[in-house]
């Protein structure tokens, strides 16, 4: 289910996904094929994970991160499910394909 908040959003972020929802920061990036398609690679690492430890895990990586690249962009950029997403979000048939766990394949590329 895909949710429209405007003033949820920090800076340039313009989505994110919140088991189970994707929430956005305006109704015209429903259109947004490979946001969507971030998004949704992102529910799937959620499901896998049982949703409350991904959130730990995706947390405590963005800390550890921020603190060694003293910049919490670059950290955020950097966070092994955010990599998996970036990496195959073109790829519409990712999802279906995607083997679980792989997410780990990230850690240290």
């Amino acid at each position: 289910m895909i949710l429209v908040f405007k003033h949820f959003f920090y800076r340039n972020y313009v989505g994110l996904s919140l088991w189970p929802f994707i929430i956005l920061k305006e109704g015209a990036l429903r259109k947004d094929d490979v946001l969507i398609n971030h998004e949704r690679i992102h529910l799937k690492q959620q499901r896998e994970l049982f949703i409350i430890p991904f959130y730990i895990l995706y947390i405590s990586e963005w800390l550890l991160r921020t603190v060694l690249y003293l910049d919490s962009y670059r950290a955020y950029q950097n966070i092994s499910f955010e990599r998996e997403a970036y990496a195959n979000e073109d790829d519409m048939e990712y999802i279906f394909r995607r083997k679980a766990y792989s997410f780990l394949n990230y850690l240290t590329r």
